[in-house]
């Protein structure tokens, strides 16, 4: 059985650019997901495709939820971790926007990256972008610092990416991006660095910083403001944490101190360790939410 399910494919597309985002591993802060959403709603995009989660997902570690179906107190539906894609062909885009949002997979990354090549090659898509965010010691009062990876350096000249020099585990979306190269079908990965000591914390901010890039990349605008809106309650709640706590105080200052220097120097090695923090911060962070 194909897990590729295409519910309703357009008569034609116009230069189809295709962004992914994964929720877990690749997903710090959900900042990648938030983001590929927010472009989604922004674009006014329509679901057309998804991929059948049953040779994917240990349903014991990734579960379904049970829930009501539209318009019934009784009836109730299985919803599946399936991977959804929709796709935008507004006349305010230069080129057709597919999006696809869905949960790190647990089985046979291969064939689930096939199963997605096959989609953009369906879709005559012309770049697949992935979008990642990662925990890094950089602190949240500095503008959020972007880095990535391109399947050749022309391309990453347009997407303004400072090459990571990473080495170690990867997740779905370093594998997806190494079999595009490896199928000559153009790729880039585009990660937000997230301050590790608010990792379990959304992150408007580097959702916002994502969706500017890619804005940028389209040639397109979006309306902004509730990225915007969250990102400057974001900064007032952690300027009140700063305010009320000096040993914050005190780490977030060293992490200014080490971000200043130059790059590629060797990284001080005074700064405490973050989980001493990172209760505390998330928990005041969760009070400020409205009931």
């Amino acid at each position: 059985m194909d897990p590729l399910k295409i519910h309703s494919m357009p008569a034609s597309f116009r230069r189809p650019i295709m962004i992914l985002a994964f929720t877990g591993w690749n997903d710090a802060a959900e900042a990648a997901t938030t983001a590929a959403r927010y472009l989604t709603a922004s674009f006014s995009g329509e679901k057309f495709a998804e991929i059948d989660p049953e040779e994917f997902y240990h349903f014991g570690l990734s579960r379904p939820y049970v829930r009501f179906k539209a318009g019934s107190e009784t009836e109730r539906e299985i919803i599946w971790p399936a991977t959804e894609f929709s796709i935008s062909q507004s006349t305010d885009l230069a080129r057709d926007v597919i999006v696809g949002v869905a949960p790190e997979p647990h089985l046979r990354w291969r064939t689930y990256c096939e199963t997605v090549i096959q989609l953009a090659r369906t879709c005559e898509v012309t770049l697949v972008l992935t979008l990642g965010a990662l925990l890094a010691e950089v602190p949240h009062t500095k503008p959020v610092r972007l880095v990535g990876t391109a399947s050749d350096p022309e391309l990453a000249s347009r997407f303004g990416l400072r090459p990571t020099r990473y080495e170690g585990p990867t997740g779905i979306v370093g594998v997806l991006g190494s079999m595009c190269r490896e199928g000559e079908l153009p790729a880039a990965s585009l990660w937000a660095n997230v301050p590790h000591y608010i990792s379990g914390i959304e992150n408007p901010k580097a959702s916002l910083a994502l969706v500017k890039r890619v804005l940028s990349l389209l040639g397109a605008q979006a309306d902004l403001s509730d990225l915007d809106e969250a990102g400057r309650q974001f900064d007032q709640n952690l300027k009140e944490i700063v305010a009320q706590n000096a040993k914050i105080k005190n780490y977030i200052a060293k992490l200014e101190a080490k971000d200043t220097e130059e790059e590629g120097a060797p990284a001080q090695s005074d700064l405490p360790p973050a989980s001493e923090l990172v209760a505390e911060i998330e928990q005041f962070l969760r009070q400020q939410r409205p009931e």
